[in-house]
């Protein structure tokens, strides 16, 4: 039997056409690191995501140009756009009037009274939601001298802030995100958010690092916090092409089995005992395997000391002898193949399936 990891049941916020909260599914977000003011370019990157999955995308408004770029984009794109605003009410105003379907700002840095109320009752009037994003690296100078640092209490008491701000003028469509670098530190932060809101949580581990140590980084702190049944939505911040970020994240989510994305994959680490070239047939597998769309377990297994009962758990899945291979589906040998002709006839048999 499976275990089910129960997830928090959120308010539910609708960004664009997608549904983040409740028991929606957790959904992939990522963030060009094009100049948006270069729309076109903006534009041919967020293709470049959307056909690898994503389902959010956020662009960095930093001036005038950039927010009247989102006009342009917003035209030519499929998935929902947040836009990136930091101090300016202004440039948050101008994004609206071109369609944007979420702010991700935190009221407390965009000046006083009546320009924090001017954005929250635009975004009030047309239905758009706010994401409050705090990261360890710009919490407030009161709060971390409150706390001597930077600490869990002190991101969740940053991010409170900005909430009862919002709360203030009757507004309610909000995602919050508490990121930090440091993976311990990120998942007390949520743990500890999660028990004083329920606004969907967007969750991520900011300046995670390269595609390799990233990847690992954010592995062990989404994965921690989504665990718990923390989290609606999600960023793997790689320092690279953000299209990298997209299959990691739907690794995640497939590994807790919050999503399923085509084929799930596993295979042994291989021993002693594996009389096969396991590794080749194993990698050129799961290459093959990523070409499919059917939500099927494969299991390639090296030896029958664990092949069989690996193999009975997948939809089929190979178990390893003296240069043959055992197939298998939900665990009953269909056929013995020869090693060299073991990858193609997997490969029928799933293609059967």
């Amino acid at each position: 039997m499976m275990t089910v990891i129960e997830r928090k049941n959120t308010k539910i916020v609708k960004v664009g056409d997608v549904h983040i909260g409740g028991q929606y599914p957790i959904c992939i977000q990522s963030m060009t690191n094009t100049d948006t003011r270069d729309y076109k370019k903006t534009i041919t990157q967020i293709h470049q995501l959307e056909a690898v999955g994503c389902e959010i995308v956020r662009v960095a408004v930093p001036d005038m140009e950039a927010a009247q770029a989102v006009k342009e984009i917003k035209k030519q794109i499929h998935i929902p756009l947040v836009a990136d605003i930091h101090f300016d009410y202004r440039l948050a105003l101008t994004v609206m009037d071109h369609g944007i379907d979420k702010l991700r700002i935190n009221p407390g840095n965009i000046g006083d009274e009546d320009r924090i109320k001017a954005v929250v009752e635009k975004a009030k009037k047309n239905k758009i939601p706010i994401r409050i994003g705090v990261n360890a690296g710009s919490l407030e100078k009161e709060i971390l001298e409150k706390y001597r640092g930077i600490t869990p209490e002190a991101l969740v008491e940053s991010a409170l802030k900005h909430v009862y701000i919002l709360e203030k003028y009757d507004f309610e469509d909000i995602i919050v995100s508490i990121k930090a670098s440091h993976v311990p530190l990120c998942i007390q932060a949520y743990t500890l958010l999660s028990q004083k809101i329920l606004y969907p949580l967007h969750v991520g581990i900011t300046e995670a690092g390269t595609i390799g140590t990233g990847t690992i980084k954010s592995a062990v702190g989404i994965g921690a916090i989504l665990g718990q049944g923390i989290g609606d939505t999600i960023r793997v911040s790689l320092t690279g092409d953000p299209v990298e970020e997209i299959p990691v994240g739907k690794e995640i989510l497939k590994a807790l089995g919050f999503r399923s994305f085509g084929v799930e994959f596993i295979s042994c680490p291989t021993c002693g005992r594996t009389e096969i070239d396991m590794i080749a047939i194993a990698n050129e597998v799961e290459k093959r395997c990523k070409k499919l769309h059917k939500p099927i377990k494969v299991a390639v297994m090296g030896c029958v000391v664990n092949g069989p009962g690996e193999a009975k758990e997948a939809d089929i899945g190979i178990a390893g002898g003296k240069g043959v291979g055992l197939i298998f589906k939900k665990g009953q040998i269909i056929r013995k193949v020869a090693e060299e002709n073991l990858v193609e006839a997997l490969m029928e048999e799933i293609e059967d399936l």
